[in-house]
């Protein structure tokens, strides 16, 4: 813990020494963000229970990427699998996969990102009106294996509210590392008591430039641009609903193609198509002593080709997922407000050969049935949230054996504001995954991933148990936050490079690396520091952060793919129409490796700039802004990323767009 320690200190010395200038004692008037998979839905200020980031506004337009762990890479505990430029998902304190939930508008986003890098997030943060970070017993409202948190993306395709008059935004914006082409834009709407909503996207981009070789340590490799990296990708969303003074009833369709490169050595395309159709309603008041009942519905179909060089596909993803939610708020009772509810989700997925050799991962057909609550209390000065599910999972192949999980998850947090604008907390949570199908059914070649996937249908339940320990500074013009916490995991699956080699039938060979999913105990612990000045007001503003986790094996080694620790600080100013802003990022090198991983991964520094004005044209809020992207052109390799020694992370790139809001 030399190092955590050394990082934090470092990280709030820094800040203090930093952020002096120009203090007044004033705090600024803060916006309130409503966190919307928070069952309260209360503003983010207030989530000190279950630490959450909710990017919005400028600040989510200013870090927007082409994907989903591009836009969350420098949050507080947050990297990215960084596969490529087309596919990258977020990694909440060294836990990934299917460990971290991804969902749109509260719910499941339903695509296979969670098996393997390769596959990308299928929800857009182009069209997003904010992005939700979250931990703790809210999580337990959407999964119990949600053991590192959730990430929801809100677009509010379904409208809740009636608007006065038609709202919308357009995005025009291009870059200059990969030859980037984005338009994207919503526009809001209603008639009468019915209220509508239409958005989309369009992106297209080439492969992107890299600062010196694509091999590490490796000179003679390929250099300029980095091969099958280019994504092109197409978004569109239709929803409306009733709204009246009970509440409201809508319904959304929506239709995603993507297809982008795998810069593995292979060279692999992926084309991947996602339909989805949501229902969403709530009732006020429904019954004496209830504030509100929810239900939501949504079906997916959801598939993707992985498309070898010949361009023909070698193997066809599908998942088909229906989901259901219920959920009732009541008032207080005997000091106690929360919300219970059930979940329901029925999916059918498979990994199937298009070449006719072995299936990657037969038909499975699973089913889900939960039940949950969360709860909320004061007992004196102190806030209590606690929150408790119990859930049976069923898997069905059309090969193989039937396996059943009944799982039980809890989790207690409280908080003690010591003094006024002071608060220490804790929180404690024990939660239980089942195995996911890939992990119990693989038995076969995953092409873009160059790997023989062999599972264990003989997979006990994944079981976390938690601890965390925070305080932060909630109020004035300096704030700041420091947690701790422990993640004790048993019976922890992982993928295991044995060193073998197959074919594409399993058998000794060259092509393939043999990945066998195992079972260990292991242990996550780590740090994370905050220290903010000024975040939302106008004049000079600032931040510093520090994080770190380590990911072990209880009988010893490290996990695979570990974040490294890093520094960051950022200054920005913000007055009238004229705001800009300048961040730096160190991460040190990583050489805590698992027992198959070969190389360290070295240090980088990135530095990003922003700089935007905004005039008012014939009624229109017309934003002119350029973004700048690893300004000093440095190698960048995240020891997250399967590819990290053959994909570095884009060199300098310029980004120049506007913005138009009516």
């Amino acid at each position: 813990m030399n190092i955590q320690r050394t990082l934090l200190a470092s990280a709030i010395l820094s800040a203090y020494s930093t952020l002096a200038f120009g203090q007044s004692t004033a705090a600024p008037a803060v916006q309130q963000v409503i966190v919307t998979a928070n069952p309260f839905g209360t503003a983010v200020n207030d989530q000190i229970l279950t630490p959450a980031k909710v990017l919005s506004g400028d600040e989510l337009r200013d870090k927007a990427g082409s994907s989903l762990g591009e836009t969350l890479s420098q949050e507080l505990g947050v990297s990215a699998s960084a596969f490529g430029a087309g596919a990258s998902r977020p990694i909440i304190r060294g836990l990934e996969g299917a460990r971290v939930k991804m969902l749109e508008n509260g719910m499941a986003v339903s695509d296979v990102s969670g098996l393997s890098n390769d596959h990308a997030v299928a929800a857009e943060g182009a069209v997003a009106q904010q992005i939700e970070i979250l931990r703790g017993p809210a999580a337990l409202l959407y999964g119990s294996g949600a053991i590192g948190g959730l990430v929801n993306v809100v677009n509010e395709r379904i409208p809740t509210t009636l608007e006065p008059k038609l709202t919308g935004q357009v995005e025009a914006r291009a870059s200059t590392v990969d030859t980037g082409r984005n338009m994207s834009g919503t526009l809001d709407g209603s008639v009468d008591k019915f209220a509508w909503h239409i958005d989309g996207n369009a992106r297209n981009a080439g492969d992107y430039k890299i600062p010196g070789n694509r091999v590490l340590g490796d000179a003679d490799s390929a250099s300029g641009r980095l091969p099958h990296s280019d994504t092109r990708e197409r978004n569109v969303g239709v929803g409306g609903s009733f709204v009246d003074n009970w509440g409201f009833v809508g319904a959304s369709v929506s239709h995603l193609t993507n297809v982008y490169g795998i810069p593995s050595d292979e060279g692999s395309k992926i084309d991947q198509k996602q339909t989805r159709y949501d229902i969403d309603s709530l009732v006020k008041a429904p019954f004496a002593g209830f504030e509100s009942f929810k239900f939501k519905a949504g079906f997916t179909d959801y598939q993707h080709a992985e498309i070898g060089q010949d361009g023909l596909a070698e193997v066809i993803f599908k998942n088909r997922s229906t989901e259901t939610r219920a959920e009732l708020t009541h008032k207080a009772v005997a000091g106690w407000h929360g919300t219970f509810g059930v979940q329901t989700e029925n999916t059918h997925f498979s990994a199937l050969s298009a070449e006719g050799g072995p299936d990657t991962v037969p038909v499975t057909r699973s089913t889900s049935n939960a039940a949950f609550v969360v709860e909320e209390t004061d007992i004196g000065p102190v806030k209590l949230n606690a929150g408790g599910r119990v859930e049976r999972v069923k898997r069905e192949p059309v090969t193989g054996v039937d396996r059943s999980f009944n799982l039980h998850s809890a989790s207690l947090g409280g908080l003690w504001p010591f003094v006024p604008g002071y608060a220490l907390g804790a929180t404690l949570s024990y939660a239980q995954r089942a195995p996911a199908t890939e992990e119990l059914y693989s038995a076969g070649p995953h092409d873009a991933t160059v790997t023989f996937d062999v599972g264990n249908a003989d997979f006990k339940k994944e079981t976390s148990r938690n601890i965390e320990l925070n305080v932060q500074k909630t109020s004035g013009l300096v704030r700041w936050k420091a947690n701790l916490f422990r993640n004790k995991v048993s019976d922890f699956i992982y993928g295991h490079i044995t060193g073998n080699l197959l074919d594409e039938e399993g058998n000794p060979g060259t092509e393939l690396r043999q990945r066998i999913f195992e079972q260990a105990d292991a242990t996550i612990h780590g740090a994370e520091a905050e220290l903010e000045y000024n975040p939302t007001g106008a004049g000079w503003s600032g931040r510093v952060f520090a994080d770190t986790s380590r990911g072990k094996l209880d009988r010893g080694g490290s996990l695979p793919l570990q974040p490294a620790n890093r520094v960051g600080v950022s200054a920005a100013y913000k007055m009238g129409a004229l705001r800009a802003g300048l961040s730096l990022v160190h991460a040190q090198s990583q050489d805590r490796l698992a027992s198959f991983e070969t190389t360290d991964t070295p240090s980088y520094n990135q530095l990003n700039a922003n700089l935007s004005y905004t005039q008012k044209l014939n009624g229109y809020d017309l934003t002119w802004f350029a973004l700048a992207k690893n300004l000093t052109n440095d190698e960048i390799r995240v020891s997250t990323s399967v590819l990290k020694d053959i994909a570095p992370l884009p060199g300098r790139n310029f980004v120049f767009g506007v913005r138009a809001k009516f």
